[in-house]
């Protein structure tokens, strides 16, 4: 039978079904997840439908912090990437923060194209600028999906660079806490996960970092 117009009762009988299926394998998971909440990590990622975080990376709720917007940005004057960032360093303690692009972002590709899509385009316009920024090497290929690809790497590298660059990141590093920050990304093709080499855990070591994941992907 179709669900009727309007209804979402697939949904909760989706639900009930998923949570049965986790009870099955343990019985007490939900009342000891409702107790404490203690992440080890903080995922940055795309909303993109097609990349569910915890799915992913095969974590179950509670060990997996998420925050996700329109091409896995990382804006220095978005209260509410930096209020998760806060929070999940400074509150819950994680000791890595994850960005995670993927290929064949529609946030990238537009931006990569110059399209205009709207209110969006405000939003992209930090994309369009990391676009201007290595114009030369993304735009030296003439295969637009292969553009697209190392844009969406080259994305994830600043992005991790403005990660670094936070008070939050920063604070926490001064302090002494253990933070490591981690560019990874996604292929919706093959479902596999990619390391792009930008792991920072110091902010002495983010130039270093950063010259050096992206010398593999834009020439100067």
């Amino acid at each position: 039978m179709h669900p009727q117009p309007f209804s979402l009762q697939h949904l909760f009988a989706n639900n009930r079904t998923w949570a049965a299926n986790i009870r099955r394998l343990d019985p007490e998971f939900f009342v000891k997840l409702s107790r404490q909440q203690t992440p080890e990590y903080l995922w940055i990622g795309c909303s993109d439908s097609r990349v569910p975080a915890n799915e992913i990376v095969g974590l179950l709720p509670g060990e997996l912090f998420v925050h996700r917007n329109v091409a896995n940005l990382v804006v220095h004057t978005d209260l509410n990437c930096l209020s998760v960032m806060q929070f999940a360093v400074d509150i819950l303690k994680v000791r890595h923060i994850i960005v995670c692009g993927h290929y064949g972002c529609s946030g990238v590709g537009a931006a990569l194209r110059e399209d205009r899509l709207g209110l969006s385009d405000n939003w992209l316009r930090h994309l369009q600028d990391i676009r201007e920024k290595h114009a030369a090497g993304l735009l030296a290929t003439a295969d637009p999906v292969a553009a697209s690809n190392r844009l969406c790497e080259v994305n994830v590298i600043e992005q991790v660079a403005n990660v670094c660059r936070t008070t939050i990141a920063r604070d926490a590093w001064e302090r002494g806490q253990a933070l490591s920050v981690h560019g990874f990304i996604y292929g919706l093709q093959d479902g596999i996960i990619r390391d792009l080499t930008v792991t920072v855990n110091d902010f002495s070591l983010v130039p270093k970092a950063y010259d050096s994941a992206l010398a593999g992907l834009i020439t100067p």
